[in-house]
């Protein structure tokens, strides 16, 4: 078993991200290449630190596994359209990884959205809307845009689902990732299909890897704090 404590790896972790965004925004391509795929693996690593015993833990290591395999596709995708549906299909099997997860909490609490169901109308809407505005412009990547959209808009639900059934920090650092998440694809579809952003590769990979962080952060405060079903 590995014996570094998660804090060191998370020092890392952002070592890694600011090196990445410089890379990106010096336009140092090679380091971009080298450092990306570092970034989720460094993340696992965190997650196996032996005295840390959190219920659905490995189903959120697959989700950061796919992530990394998402990574390396999209490294390739510019003009590849084959990469980049790899790439979606893996961040698409990481959303409904973390889908699950939330689902698997078990509390005696209330759902945050049977109190607030507005945003069971808000955040289909907002994926809705953001579907229609790129929708002229997907060519052969409607469908799997489509259902991509709804999964995501599905897992920042699964978040706010569970936000009155988990302790704090962890349901704030849970809805943060998951929001964070859902603005890196939205800025990443809005940069490829509609009209390319200002610094868009580094908003992008912020928000992405601070989505990450933020999930994994929320995991490591889940110890005994709640049940799980299965």
């Amino acid at each position: 078993m590995l014996k570094i404590p998660p804090q060191k790896n998370f020092l890392i972790f952002w070592l890694l991200v600011l090196t990445d965004l410089s890379s990106i925004g010096f336009g140092f391509g090679g380091l971009h290449y080298l450092v990306k795929p570092l970034l989720m693996p460094v993340l696992m690593v965190s997650l196996m630190y032996p005295d840390m015993k959190m219920p659905g833990k490995k189903i959120i290591l697959g989700g950061l596994f796919f992530s990394w395999l998402g990574d390396i596709f999209l490294l390739f995708e510019s003009g590849q359209s084959l990469y980049f549906i790899a790439g979606l299909v893996c961040f698409l099997i990481t959303h409904i990884c973390y889908i699950i997860y939330f689902l698997s909490i078990r509390s005696d609490a209330p759902s945050f959205l049977k109190k607030h169901p507005a945003y069971l109308l808000l955040i289909p809407g907002y994926g809705a809307a953001l579907v229609y505005l790129l929708f002229p412009y997907l060519g052969i990547l409607k469908i799997p845009v489509i259902v991509y959209g709804a999964t995501i808009c599905a897992m920042l639900l699964g978040s706010l689902h569970v936000y009155l059934k988990v302790k704090a920090p962890a349901n704030r650092y849970f809805v943060s990732g998951a929001a964070l998440f859902v603005l890196s694809d939205s800025l990443l579809a809005f940069n490829k299909f509609y009209q390319p952003l200002p610094f868009a590769g580094i908003w992008i990979m912020l928000s992405y890897c601070a989505a990450q962080f933020l999930i994994v952060l929320g995991l490591t405060g889940m110890v005994d704090s709640v049940k799980y079903k299965g």
